[in-house]
């Protein structure tokens, strides 16, 4: 009589993947072997200079050498200490968080002014459309509604390059964003130099067709890119300091009051090359076919209240920009960052000097520990004190456009228009 082996549970039953946040919710261990997104990497160094003083002062110690110093003050100073670190780290995160708040206003604005633009932006009802000399085709006015969608996506994508001191055009999240009419904007000479100011140019013309949304751009407008990034300056300037702070220079004049040695020092701006950032190039157009759909009547059903708000959703976004763009220029003062450094360094320094006598070979990992602590927390600190940088620890501006993006495509592609598959239907209810 032959006996069938029976299958092991383990062929039976699918195989369980453990995934380190599965694992989060019932242990702190993942996140305590992790490495990737923590400070370590930063602090690494500055931490082994501290482990590495406190084991040549226990081995001094070994040696004979007798170090007096008293630990009576080191609990006051270690509570000081840690105020302060618990300070600059809050400055900073309110940094991040303002600027986290910022962008997501601009996204908020960026929504309710593409429904609106969509919806609201339609033919004038057949009395009021006497009036209007223009007349735009259904195929024309939804082309324009496309451009002025794009146009405010591209603000949002615009205004993370600026944030990051990203000048011109030539990024692969712009190629099939930024409408075929603002490339022609882009290559007049608007906004080119002559002289002492502008030379008047081609201004925006929104007649022009879209670009397809493909990834590759087209031959004709990589060329023309080419060619408005080479031939004429960048539309944009980085975030840095203002081109109106000006510089002291010391002239050949000496004052008449102390003759002699002393000389006076005047204020001279530099020459600088007049230019624009090109978000607020990207939402002067946006306005300005705002402004179209208006004086052409396509905005007639909801009136003037209804285009005020447009225009009021165009400010927001500019005030919003402007915010951010404090931030970025407005760091912490680095006085108070090195003050920081300077007494975590003493204080760690001074730590083992302290203990060794008590705990030997033991000052080391405990001074370790204490550096660790510390310094992790200034280093935190310090990164995110710029919130709209590339690396790990700052805002992923890269994944809130691309998010805005979809949803922008997802209105122009499979949501109806104003007036289009909108009627009103019998309940069976009565009046």
């Amino acid at each position: 009589m032959s006996s069938t082996k029976k299958p092991h549970l383990s062929s039976i039953l699918p195989p369980i993947a453990v995934k380190r946040r599965h694992l989060r919710k019932y242990s702190w261990l993942p996140d305590v072997l992790r490495l990737k997104g923590s400070i370590i990497s930063r602090i690494i160094g500055p931490v082994l200079t501290v482990t590495i003083f406190s084991a040549l002062v226990c081995y001094a110690a070994t040696k004979g050498y007798k170090f007096v110093l008293t630990s009576s003050i080191f609990p006051l100073l270690s509570v000081v200490v840690g105020l302060i670190l618990v300070f600059r780290n809050g400055t900073s995160y309110d940094r991040y968080w303002e600027g986290r708040k910022s962008f997501a206003t601009v996204i908020s604005n960026v929504r309710n002014l593409s429904r609106q633009i969509w919806v609201q932006v339609a033919p004038p009802p057949e009395v009021a459309a006497i009036k209007y000399s223009i007349v735009m085709t259904p195929t024309q006015l939804h082309r324009h509604k496309t451009d002025a969608l794009l146009l405010a996506l591209s603000y949002v994508i615009a205004v993370k390059h600026y944030l990051r001191g990203e000048d011109g055009i030539d990024y692969p999240d712009y190629h099939d964003v930024l409408p075929a009419s603002f490339y022609r904007f882009c290559e007049s000479d608007f906004y080119i130099s002559r002289g002492n100011g502008y030379q008047q140019g081609t201004p925006y013309d929104s007649t022009t067709p879209i670009r397809s949304r493909d990834h590759s751009a087209a031959p004709s407008h990589r060329a023309s890119l080419e060619r408005s990034t080479t031939s004429m300056p960048n539309a944009s300037k980085r975030v840095k300091v203002k081109r109106s702070k000006q510089n002291l220079v010391e002239p050949n004049a000496s004052t008449p009051l102390l003759a002699g040695g002393h000389r006076t020092l005047e204020f001279q701006l530099p020459p600088v090359e007049p230019c624009m950032p090109l978000p607020l190039i990207i939402v002067h157009a946006l306005n300005k076919l705002i402004f179209e759909f208006r004086r052409v009547g396509h905005l007639e059903t909801v009136g003037p209240a209804g285009a005020n708000g447009l225009s009021q959703l165009i400010q927001s976004m500019v005030d919003q920009m402007t915010a951010m763009e404090r931030v970025a220029n407005t760091p912490i003062p680095a006085s108070y960052s090195i003050h920081l450094k300077q007494c975590i360094t003493l204080y760690l320094f001074a730590l083992p000097l302290t203990m060794v006598n008590e705990l030997g070979w033991a000052t080391v990992p405990i001074v370790t520990v204490v550096a660790f602590t510390f310094m992790g927390i200034e280093g935190i600190a310090d990164e995110i004190e710029m919130p709209f940088g590339n690396d790990d620890l700052s805002l992923p501006l890269d994944r809130y456009c691309n998010d805005l993006k979809e949803e922008i495509f997802y209105i122009i592609d499979r949501l109806p228009e104003g007036g289009e598959g909108v009627g009103f239907y019998d309940d069976g209810e009565g009046d």
